[in-house]
């Protein structure tokens, strides 16, 4: 149990969910291992940049910065210190950079956290004006929302503990309980295509963990990079599995008819790619959990509809 409330202290962010688990934790925990901001790429803001013909853009130039949602609960690619309310990680760059090439300053970004279930939403409605957070671009959400990029290719695998040998794959999780979140592409696909699971979906990855460390799941399952992460935090208590068994091009989500916004981001990650600022904060955020950079997925410039 020592053991368990160690990696609890070292995973857990001030969530709802973290609230109701304040007996796992203690006060004076480390702060959240993470990027060092020493280490982090600086982005020069682009001040002749003009994209008029975008209402998101317009209405971000008036109010002086992008609001921009994110994950606030993903060692390495999203995550909040709970200690000093900042966030980090590799999709935190992204949001940064992009914010930059479009001629903002991404110091004064202001971050929301949206709940998978919620991202669709946050979008149409205006409370954000672009989503970094793990997003996997598929059909039926270009239905809904645009999205620039992919930024990142993920692959969906399993999370579970260090001493387990009964799962090596996604084969093997017949009467097994499951978890992941609510609305999420992996959710889905294990309701999908291994329906003899036991599936069970909370609004964030970190109640899953806490579930997987406490034995109340066997697993947890979405995109590789965010497992990597959670295991690199608690490397005696937890381990991916298997090998990745989905492709998931992470996208940065817009408006859906906003595509001079768009198209201006797709410009803006080909432009980071090529002067490094992409491999630059990979390797500061998502390259501690030890998995060495990949090439970036060609951009999918798809017509505007």
């Amino acid at each position: 149990m020592a053991r368990i409330r160690r990696a609890l202290a070292a995973l857990l962010l001030p969530l709802a969910a973290a609230a109701a688990l304040t007996g796992c934790g203690k006060e004076g925990s480390p702060p959240v291992k993470g990027p060092q901001p020493e280490q982090l790429p600086h982005y020069q803001v682009n001040t002749s940049f003009e994209l008029n013909d975008s209402p998101t853009w317009r209405r971000a130039v008036k109010r002086g910065h992008f609001t921009v949602g994110v994950k606030e609960d993903q060692p390495y690619l999203g995550e909040k210190d709970p200690a000093t309310g900042l966030y980090s990680g590799f999709d935190i760059e992204i949001a940064r950079m992009i914010s930059a090439s479009l001629g903002l300053d991404p110091a004064k970004i202001v971050f929301r956290t949206i709940a998978s279930a919620n991202r669709e939403t946050a979008l149409q409605n205006g409370q954000i004006d672009y989503y970094v957070g793990t997003y996997t671009i598929n059909d039926n959400r270009k239905k809904l929302v645009g999205f620039a990029g992919p930024y990142y290719m993920a692959g969906q695998d399993l999370l579970v503990r260090a001493g387990e040998t009964d799962i090596k794959g996604p084969e093997d999780l017949a009467g097994k309980r499951v978890c992941s979140a609510t609305g999420s592409t992996p959710y889905q696909r294990i309701q999908q295509d291994y329906p003899q699971a036991d599936l069970v979906a909370y609004d964030t990855y970190s109640i899953c963990v806490d579930n997987l460390l406490t034995y109340q799941v066997d697993a947890v399952t979405t995109d590789d990079a965010i497992l990597t992460g959670y295991a690199a935090k608690a490397p005696d208590e937890l381990k991916v599995v298997g090998t990745p068994f989905s492709q998931e091009p992470y996208g940065i989500g817009v408006p859906r008819d906003d595509n001079a916004l768009r198209f201006a981001i797709d410009d803006a990650l080909e432009e980071n790619e090529k002067n490094g600022n992409w491999k630059k904060a990979y390797d500061a955020t998502l390259g501690l959990s030890g998995v060495p950079a990949p090439q970036p997925p060609p951009i999918d410039r798809y017509p505007a509809s």
